[in-house]
């Protein structure tokens, strides 16, 4: 049996506001962009810092979440496949896309100025999203448990 494998796993910052359309057939598709930083020592013994940009797609469900609550600036956690494409520009040439179509979104951290104890602030919520759009926390009745409370039954 032949086994295949694409996928990606990216955390970065959101680097622009989510461009949001809508197909022919009426699912809606969110695009933005995505920043990576890694560090690394040049031959001189300095460190450098790159940055590497995504391009990420959301579809349906997770296009909607998305859309209501990702912003410009937001670290997020992004789970998806590589896609490949090409188009040709009005003078003729070819230009090549690579995207990450995802399936997956988590937000991290919270959002400034806000004042929720759990953290979430800004009125979005916190945690996974996946394909059906289903949350994934203590408040969307998952697996998750509520680490806010002391739990005094620890055995350590």
């Amino acid at each position: 049996m032949s086994r295949s494998l694409n996928k990606v796993m990216l955390i970065g910052n959101v680097g622009s506001d989510p461009e949001v359309k809508t197909t022919g057939s009426g699912t809606k598709v969110v695009k933005l962009s995505l920043a990576t930083n890694y560090r690394f020592k040049d031959r001189s013994g300095e460190f450098q810092d790159k940055t590497e940009w995504h391009r990420i797609t959301f579809f349906a469900r997770l296009a909607d979440i998305v859309e209501q609550y990702v912003s410009k600036g937001d670290p997020i956690y992004v789970e998806g496949r590589i896609e490949y494409s090409q188009t040709e520009d009005p003078q003729g040439n070819v230009r090549y896309w690579t995207d990450i179509v995802g399936n997956e979104m988590v937000m991290l951290g919270s959002r400034a100025g806000g004042s929720d104890p759990g953290g979430q602030g800004g009125g979005g919520p916190r945690g996974g999203y996946g394909g059906g759009g289903g949350q994934r926390d203590s408040q969307g009745g998952g697996s998750t448990p509520d680490l806010s409370q002391p739990d005094d039954d620890l055995p350590f």
